[in-house]
């Protein structure tokens, strides 16, 4: 019971301290509520991210294979509507800024980032809910997955880590790290490139 409840306070601090952090950040003085809720939209999603290969890699106790793959799904579409409101909101308040991220000719480096895990995002989203229609074999859909969500990671973790903004540097940073760490051992116990490895989130 209590390493039941120490993984599970450790999941939450893990989101919830960088969030708390972020909320606490000096340069939301006199931000437009829109504004500020696009950014903790991100902040949220980048969270989640954490969450998804925990459930995946069996490290949640409590939780079933077969739960922890159906939490998955709501998690990954909970991410869909936290990406939605990230750009809808930066769009509401700053169109020319969205439209040269999404045309890719934005100064900053850090929103090239950000879109491509976007759209990696969405389509990831898609080959789930047409995943029976496209008749994609189990090992198709596994490398398929796992390769849309490298590029997610990778994407959302390095737009998170270049961007100067709400969120505190060391909580970012840690945060980011255990989404890479986390993440790339799921990768390895998995082993999704083998023919013979069955993956949990098939």
């Amino acid at each position: 019971m209590a390493r039941t409840a120490l993984i599970w306070v450790a999941l939450a601090a893990a989101i919830a301290v960088p969030l708390a952090a972020a909320a606490a950040s000096p340069l939301l003085a006199y931000r437009d509520p829109i504004y500020i809720t696009a950014g903790f939209a991100g902040v949220a999603a980048l969270g989640l991210l954490l969450v998804q290969p925990a459930l995946i890699g069996g490290y949640l106790p409590g939780l079933s294979a077969f739960r922890s793959r159906r939490v998955h799904r709501w998690v990954g579409a909970s991410l869909v509507i936290l990406v939605v409101i990230h750009v809808g909101g930066l769009w509401i308040t700053s169109p020319p800024d969205v439209i040269d991220a999404l045309t890719f000719t934005s100064p900053t480096p850090f929103s090239d980032w950000g879109v491509v895990a976007m759209w990696a995002i969405f389509a990831v989203a898609l080959l789930a809910a047409f995943r029976q229609r496209m008749g994609l074999r189990p090992r198709t859909w596994r490398i398929s997955h796992t390769i849309l969500a490298a590029v997610i990671v990778v994407g959302s973790v390095v737009h998170s880590i270049l961007i100067e903004g709400t969120m505190e540097t060391w909580t970012k940073a840690a945060l980011c790290a255990l989404v890479i760490a986390l993440t790339s051992i799921v990768f390895i116990k998995l082993r999704v490139w083998s023919r013979r490895t069955r993956s949990r989130a098939t």
